[in-house]
């Protein structure tokens, strides 16, 4: 085994743009808020303190503290009529990540575990579904172990298990050693964990060869000013890298939206650093030429309550709130749906969070009525009943 050889980043670029779809998901944890971003009520008893500015879509106003993504309008797709059915943290978090509310008896795979198993390829140096600080819990699911996620921490480092401390050449007779064993003990006894124990293993071997795409710093000089020089930032630039290397999954998340006091104080420190590195992706995205096959998804698990709460808070809030889609084949410079006035109830076109996953899988090209089993049970991929909200794809 090469333990000095590097992903061929240039080649895998060149191979992702001819070959299948690929997701970045921009998780904001704790519920941001729509009035604080991207649905605005000025001048309504529950706008906030905040003040629209228009964007580079006619009629299409942002918060304030949005200037790069204000210019960036033309390239997403907003969805004002968000309606869900998980108002806690632990069950909003498991909808968002599967489309499906949780059950005490099916464990549904989450969103990167679909795409790993759809538009993934096998024995690859780069994982399939990756997590840079990432939420969740659900992993693959039913869908076994197989599509678990690989994790990586806050501040980009990767897990210990991915790199070895022995000399190669010893490394190497260990390993053989292991799968002589191995393949005698699979021959006498059907045994599936053994089996599952054997792709871990090999899987992490073959990350030793990946290692050079996880190295942001040098490229992180050159891009901070275009990613803004934050964490979330720094995770979406390394998010960019990895899909350009061929991973079709990543998951970056941003916490502490939970504004149950001090709403604004949050949001003012909160969302400024996550626009700059959102406008950043999108344009890095757009001039490698990626941004057509790449959809960006923006949502957290939950909205904000349009009422203010005694402590300058909002609360959780599923009834009406705002995401947001772009690239591959999403229709930029749209808003589809809307909240009444005051941003209390979706006012026409509610969205589901079975639409939503729908529409998503749609435009990565996975059929959203595509079956998989748990035990005997077929399970489609979004829930039954989901529509796919053609309006907001070309």
């Amino acid at each position: 085994m090469n333990w000095g050889a590097l992903t061929h980043l240039d080649a895998l670029a060149d191979e992702v743009k001819k070959r299948g779809k690929r997701c970045i998901y921009l998780f904001m944890n704790g519920g941001a808020s729509q009035f604080e971003t991207l649905d605005m009520k000025p001048g309504r008893p529950t706008g906030g303190l905040f003040r629209p500015i228009a964007s580079n879509v006619a009629g299409t106003q942002v918060c304030e503290l949005m200037p790069k993504m204000a210019r960036q309008m033309d390239q997403i797709a907003v969805i004002r009529s968000m309606r869900t059915s998980e108002v806690d943290h632990p069950g909003g978090i498991y909808l968002m990540h599967t489309g499906y509310r949780p059950t005490a008896n099916v464990r549904f795979p989450e969103i990167g575990a679909i795409v790993a198993k759809y538009q993934g390829r096998e024995a690859t140096d780069l994982p399939n579904f990756i997590k840079i600080f990432g939420h969740g819990g659900a992993g693959g699911g039913f869908l076994g172990p197989k599509y678990l996620p690989f994790e990586i921490s806050p501040e980009g480092q990767l897990p210990t298990f991915s790199a070895s401390s022995m000399e190669p050449a010893r490394e190497l007779k260990r390993h053989e050693v292991r799968a002589f064993l191995e393949d005698r003990y699979v021959r006498e006894r059907q045994s599936e964990v053994a089996a599952m124990h054997r792709e871990s293993y090999e899987a992490a071997r073959r990350l030793q060869n990946a290692h050079q795409a996880f190295k942001v710093d040098q490229e992180w000089e050159k891009h901070k000013a275009l990613y803004g020089d934050s964490a979330f930032g720094k995770r979406c630039l390394l998010a960019r890298r990895l899909v350009e290397a061929g991973v079709p999954f990543v998951e970056v998340g941003q916490s502490s939206y939970d504004s149950h006091a001090d709403n604004f104080a949050w949001h003012k420190g909160l969302v400024p650093p996550m626009e700059h590195a959102w406008a950043g992706l999108l344009t890095d995205l757009k001039e490698r030429g990626l941004l057509d096959d790449t959809l960006v998804i923006w949502a957290g698990e939950i909205g904000r309550t349009p009422q203010i709460n005694n402590r300058a808070g909002r609360d959780h809030y599923v009834r009406s709130w705002t995401t947001a889609l772009a690239g591959c084949g999403v229709k930029g410079g749209m808003v589809y749906g809307a909240s009444d006035e005051d941003g209390y109830d979706v006012k026409d076109n509610p969205v589901t969070e079975g639409d939503f996953f729908a529409t998503i899988y749609q435009a990565l090209s996975i059929d959203p009525k595509t079956e998989n089993l748990a035990g005997v049970r077929p399970v489609p991929l979004a829930p039954f009943g989901s529509k796919v909200v053609s309006e907001l794809l070309s």
